[in-house]
């Protein structure tokens, strides 16, 4: 059986390699060994950021992106039958709504956060990707969650996040809900400046502040 250490490394490299079915083996001996999913997914999400800043310094191309995310999703499928057990497990500590906004077609960097929150004991209602602002402010209403979240990963997109923010006012139900801002232009500057209440940095980091945010 392959050590904890070895898993992780096993995890990384996949990523880093785009080799699925090495982070689908490395999901398995995870599981396995005993490891906590979320971690794996930690490992996966480490290798990501770096597969991210290749991208940024030109090294590395979008095919390049894509096929690490790829990969990514062959061990989480893995994984994904072991979280929802945990899920199964634990009362529901409320619910949040998340989606990539509209225009953009990236997802991974949400589906990890949905995934997690799901570990985490919430109740997650996943929009998905290119997510018009008024259906984000009908499912607040609809399912009144504790936190709305809007994932952007291009500078053309992450705009529309003030978007969500006048039309949650407009709608009346700005203050029922707290909005949590995320993706790779998005920083703590930009979430202050359109008035969103929360800043997920990373997955982990958005996990850590929804569980700040509620209490929980």
């Amino acid at each position: 059986m392959a050590s904890k250490d070895e898993v992780m490394a096993m995890a990384k490299e996949a990523i880093m390699e785009f080799d699925g079915e090495m982070a689908e083996e490395a999901a398995q001996e995870g599981l396995k060994a005993g490891i906590n999913p979320v971690e794996i997914i930690e490992a996966y999400t480490a290798a990501m950021g770096d597969v991210g800043v290749q991208f940024e310094q030109g090294t590395l191309f979008l095919p390049h992106v894509l096929a690490a995310s790829e990969a990514m999703n062959a061990g989480i499928k893995v994984l994904k039958p072991e979280m929802e057990k945990t899920k199964a497990q634990t009362v529901s500590k409320g619910k949040v709504v998340i989606g990539t906004i509209e225009g953009d077609i990236h997802s991974i960097g949400k589906d990890i956060v949905v995934s997690m929150l799901g570990i985490a004991g919430y109740d997650v209602i996943d929009l998905g990707r290119d997510v018009p602002v008024k259906t984000i402010v009908e499912a607040v209403k609809e399912h009144k969650p504790a936190i709305v979240g809007t994932s952007a990963l291009m500078t053309t997109t992450m705009v529309t996040q003030i978007q969500v923010e006048e039309q949650l006012k407009e709608a009346g139900v700005r203050d029922t809900v707290k909005t949590m801002v995320g993706g790779a232009p998005c920083t703590q500057d930009w979430a202050d400046k359109i008035g969103a209440d929360i800043y997920g940095e990373s997955a982990t980091d958005a996990v850590s502040k929804v569980k700040a945010a509620t209490g929980a």
